[in-house]
This record gives C-alpha cells, sequence and structure tokens, in this order.
C-alpha cells in the first residue's frame, strides 16, 4: 500500500539526504521508521506524500504514483506533519472542518469520527478554542484528529507521538492497530526503538539516507545478541560517543 522504489533527494548541489531507498510496507502492516536526527526520515516523508519532488525514483501510495497521479494519491492516505504549528488562528474544529472539507467527507460521518477522536484524546472541551492558545501536546493530537477524520487506507505519520501525554500516546498506538487490523498500513517515524519493538510488524532505520535495516525487531536482536535495543540502534547507526 504504501512503495518506495528507489528514492533519492537532493538538497542544493551536493547534498544527498536520501540515496537509493526502496521499501515496501503491504496492508495489515505497521512499520516503525527510525534513525539518528538528520538521518533522512521527513524527507522522505515529504517525498512519499507529495510535498517534495523525488530527484530520483518513486512513491507510490495506493496503487497512485506520488508525482504522476498526485490527487488520487493523496485522497488515499492520511498525513501528520512533524510540526503542529499550522493555521494557528483557527479554532480546534474550524482546522478539522477545513481539513474535512478538502476530503469531501460528508457531514454526518465528519461528525461522528470528530466525536469519536475528540473524545479519545480528550480534546472535546477545546475544539471551540482558538489553536493559538493550546499547548504543543494539545495541537499535536488536533492535528492528528485532523489527519485520521476521513479515515482513508495508508497512515504516514512523522513522529506523531512527540508531545503527546502517555493516555494520548496510548490512544494513538491504539487506532493504529486498529488501523492495521482491519486490512490498511502504518508508516509512523520514531526515534525510540521500544516503541517500535511493542507496536510494528517491522521497522525500517536509515542514516545519512542510506538504508541500514529492514524487518522485525526479533530478527535485529538476534543479529546483536547480548545487547538492548538502545546499543543495538547507535551500533548500526555509527555513533561513536564522546
Amino acid at each position: 500500500m504504501i512503495k518506495a522504489d528507489n528514492l533519492s533527494f537532493t538538497y542544493g548541489k551536493d547534498f544527498k539526504a536520501v540515496d537509493d531507498l526502496s521499501f515496501h510496507i503491504a496492508k495489515g502492516e505497521i512499520v516503525g521508521f527510525a534513525g539518528p536526527n538528520g538521518a533522512g526520515k521527513t524527507t522522505v516523508i515529504k517525498m512519499l506524500t507529495g510535498v517534495l519532488k523525488p530527484a530520483s525514483g518513486k512513491a507510490v501510495i495506493n496503487g497512485h504514483d506520488i508525482v504522476k497521479d498526485p490527487l488520487a494519491a493523496k485522497m488515499s492516505f492520511a498525513y501528520v506533519a512533524d510540526s503542529p504549528d499550522v493555521m494557528l488562528q483557527l479554532t480546534g474544529l474550524e482546522y478539522i472542518n477545513f481539513i474535512a472539507d478538502i476530503y469531501k467527507i460528508p457531514e454526518d460521518a465528519r461528525k461522528k469520527r470528530v466525536k469519536d477522536l475528540a473524545e479519545r484524546f480528550g480534546m472535546t472541551d477545546s475544539l471551540m478554542q482558538q489553536m493559538r492558545g493550546y499547548s504543543h501536546g494539545m495541537r499535536q493530537k488536533l492535528m492528528v484528529i485532523a489527519a485520521l477524520t476521513h479515515n482513508p487506507p495508508a497512515w504516514i505519520l512523522d513522529e506523531p507521538m512527540t508531545g503527546l501525554d502517555p493516555s494520548a500516546a496510548y490512544e494513538l498506538k491504539n487506532l493504529m492497530k486498529e488501523h492495521a487490523a482491519a486490512g490498511n498500513s502504518v508508516l509512523f517515524s520514531t526515534h525510540v526503538l521500544e516503541v517500535a519493538e511493542k507496536l510494528c510488524d517491522h521497522i525500517l532505520i536509515i542514516n545519512h539516507g542510506k538504508d541500514l535495516y529492514q524487518g522485525t525487531v526479533d530478527e535485529l536482536q538476534k543479529k546483536h545478541d547480548g545487547k538492548d535495543l538502545e546499543e543495538i540502534f547507535l551500533e548500526i547507526t555509527g555513533y561513536k560517543g564522546v
């Protein structure tokens, strides 16, 4: 459902942020996307979602090439970006309705979905407030609610748990599991392999835009017997210490 074929992207003349990266996320899978800061995760996600055009290779979402058929591709995924600080002059509900209008979500279905998500994230009493008055965590929850309102087959989430309180993070993880169990796919970036271990079917680790590992956490630990996940992550990403 989410496929990257030999994706590459260069900033400026010679900084290669993503270098010939390929992966495939099938129906029913949750995949954690890990790597240190500056590894290229957000650049990959921006290519998958059409924010950036690949220098080479292609991204396909639910059978739609994001460059050749962008509208169909974008209608079939939910995207949570790496920053929740957008359109802060709007109330939470105004922002949700703005996104819902873009995706042409019928009024009845919209109200039901928003009510359910707002209750799960503890945002029911805050939707009529301007987002400029929200905390970072509240803005993050609102971005998740708005993105998931149209409930498309693929979810592409860039550090979606940053700033979330434990109850909101718990609900988001449950939503991911429910979405995958219904035959859909989820890709989310994270720095925390422990989260990926408990939640994901597979993990994808990159650094300097290059593929370092694709597979299960169990398989990764077997290759590095006796080491915990933090030690494994530091080793394969080339951390040398101080």
